[in-house]
């Protein structure tokens, strides 16, 4: 009966809570590579050949930029070195770190060094760093204390300081090829534990929507692999948003592709020009960029082998102009198949250099007096226009006087090419320069 009279029972035990089932992982985060035997595609550094491979049996890694398109491993790489090398791995983004942040990762990798363990310290984007804060390595770089391996997708030899890549070396890891990617894909079924619902067709049309990008192609048999009926490729369009092309306007690959556009016109290939414009339009490139460049392409690569080219980028460019996207877009690439099946020179372009280059070397020199105007009676004492031949009162039109400065030996500049209409040129400066020996000889 005491327990009934009890003045402080004890509480009751409260009822367990069931606990929430945890989210399952991403399939890219769980097919992440445990070693580095298994990371696909990059070969080319990571072979017992290759840079990485050198260094892992050596015993001593240096630091390391890694330079590629997104979804290519540069993550999962440098965590798989720091565990080769039983270094601690730290990871930071330049996006969201400041300097505060990196006095104390600095502090951490100095106490972690006097307890005997070194720090791989991944710094992704790192090309987001100031100069200031990519300095900031360099002492640390250089006593030991860490080993930076920093990944960007832009070309370091413009984003990263010299003296920083002076004490770093650039690895390039490529975009994923095709077998890559169709090995990612047989290791997410054999993880799913069943095959992908995708006609032959569909597969192939997969791997093209990830771009070379193995995160994005897992993410994308993530969406499909509960798929009840089979996909063919019109199928799998609808169910999936097709990736927009790795194309940054301001980056790398606005260049690259601006830089394919060029050499495909100078290589006479209109179906790859064609590409290439369609590339960067697709990518959403400024069309007034286009059109300065494309009329650039024309006075560089065809000059005067066809004086028209230069005529029609601009009138592409005032239709664009006129008409706006998408319809003038169309005037752009008329004038990009004009340029690149047009006869091809650039003896104009070499010319203007080597007059600039000499206008450098020769200073101030003086015009010869003889093609000076003589406005006034001190001027006409002084020698101006004494001499000077009228070429309109010459019967060939050409006097054939010198009008280069006193004392200057004759350059010659301009080579016309013998393709298009530079052909007749060069026939004409033939002419002339004979006309001319001729007159010096005279009397």
């Amino acid at each position: 009966m005491a327990d009934l009279f009890d003045l402080d029972p004890k509480p009751l035990p409260e009822p367990q809570r069931a606990r929430a089932p945890e989210p399952a992982r991403p399939l890219a985060d769980r097919l992440r590579p445990q070693r580095l035997e298994d990371v696909v595609g990059q070969d080319h550094v990571l072979g017992p050949d290759a840079p990485l491979g050198h260094m892992l049996a050596d015993g001593r890694l240096g630091s390391i930029v890694f330079w590629g398109p997104p979804g290519v491993g540069k993550t999962t790489i440098a965590r798989l070195l720091a565990d080769a090398t039983e270094l601690a791995f730290v990871q930071i983004s330049a996006i969201f770190s400041g300097v505060a942040d990196l006095k104390k990762i600095f502090e951490a990798a100095r106490l972690r060094r006097q307890n005997g363990r070194g720090t791989l310290l991944f710094v992704d984007e790192i090309h987001r760093f100031n100069k200031a804060q990519q300095d900031a390595f360099l002492p640390l770089v250089e006593d030991g204390t860490i080993v930076l391996v920093g990944a960007t997708t832009e070309n370091p030899s413009f984003e990263l300081n010299a003296a920083l890549l002076s004490r770093a070396r650039v690895l390039t890891l490529r975009r994923l090829d095709d077998a890559a990617l169709a090995d990612l894909v047989a290791r997410a079924e054999a993880e799913l534990g069943r095959p992908l619902p995708l006609t032959d067709e569909a597969r192939t049309a997969l791997i093209n929507l990830a771009d070379g990008d193995g995160r994005a192609l897992l993410n994308l048999v993530e969406q499909i692999s509960d798929e009840r009926q089979t996909l063919d490729p019109a199928a799998l369009n609808r169910r999936l948003t097709k990736r927009a092309a790795l194309f940054d306007k301001s980056g790398d690959g606005h260049y690259n592709l601006i830089s394919a556009l060029h050499k495909s016109v100078r290589g006479s290939d209109p179906d790859a020009a064609l590409y290439w414009l369609a590339r960067m339009l697709k990518g959403g490139e400024d069309p007034r960029f286009l059109a300065r460049r494309i009329t650039r392409m024309a006075v560089e690569d065809i000059g005067l082998a066809d004086p028209l080219a230069q005529r029609l980028c601009l009138d592409a460019w005032a239709t664009y102009e006129r008409l706006g996207s998408p319809e003038g877009e169309l005037a752009l690439a008329q004038a990009v198949i004009y340029l690149a099946l047009a006869p091809k020179s650039n003896s104009a372009y070499r010319a203007f250099g080597a007059a600039m280059a000499a206008a450098e070397r020769t200073g101030s020199l003086p015009p010869p007096k003889h093609i000076l105007n003589a406005p006034t009676r001190l001027m006409k004492q002084e020698g101006y226009g004494s001499g000077y031949r009228y070429d309109h009162d010459t019967d060939e039109g050409f006097s054939g006087q010198d009008y280069f400065p006193d004392g200057m030996e004759r350059p010659s500049f301009y080579a016309p090419g013998k393709r298009g209409a530079e052909d007749e040129l060069g026939q004409h400066m033939r002419h002339l320069a004979e006309l001319r020996a001729r007159i010096a000889e005279e009397p």
